[in-house]
């Protein structure tokens, strides 16, 4: 992960990145490099708009919280007490299922470099 970090440092302050830069980010952080790393990281983000997927990383977890925060006005208490139930056993589901999803992104740079 720290490999990521040292790109979004680089970004962050305007600075190219590449691989000199990264292995420098890295190596003042006190991280044994690995230049294999170094380079697959440089080519996997050689066409990415970093600035764009930290805006759409940022705006993901927003979405459903606004969703849920508008629904749950427009309900009324009796209607929330008799779905409590019906509740936590769709939460008991979704918490066995999130094991699954994880494994099935396998995709992105977290499985590359961390």
């Amino acid at each position: 992960m720290e490999y990521v970090y040292a790109a979004l440092i680089l970004n962050e302050s305007g600075e190219e990145i590449n691989e000199e830069n990264i292995t420098g980010v890295l190596e003042a952080a006190g991280v044994d490099v690995e230049e294999s790393r170094v380079k697959a990281l440089v080519a996997a983000l050689e066409d990415v708009d970093i600035e764009e997927a930290v805006e759409e990383a940022a705006a993901a977890p927003a979405a459903p919280a606004a969703g849920a925060a508008g629904g749950a006005e427009e309900s009324t208490e009796s209607e929330d007490e008799e779905s409590e139930d019906e509740e936590s056993e769709d939460e008991a589901e979704e918490d066995e299922g999130d094991d699954e999803d994880e494994e099935a992104s396998g995709e992105g740079l977290g499985d590359l470099f961390g």
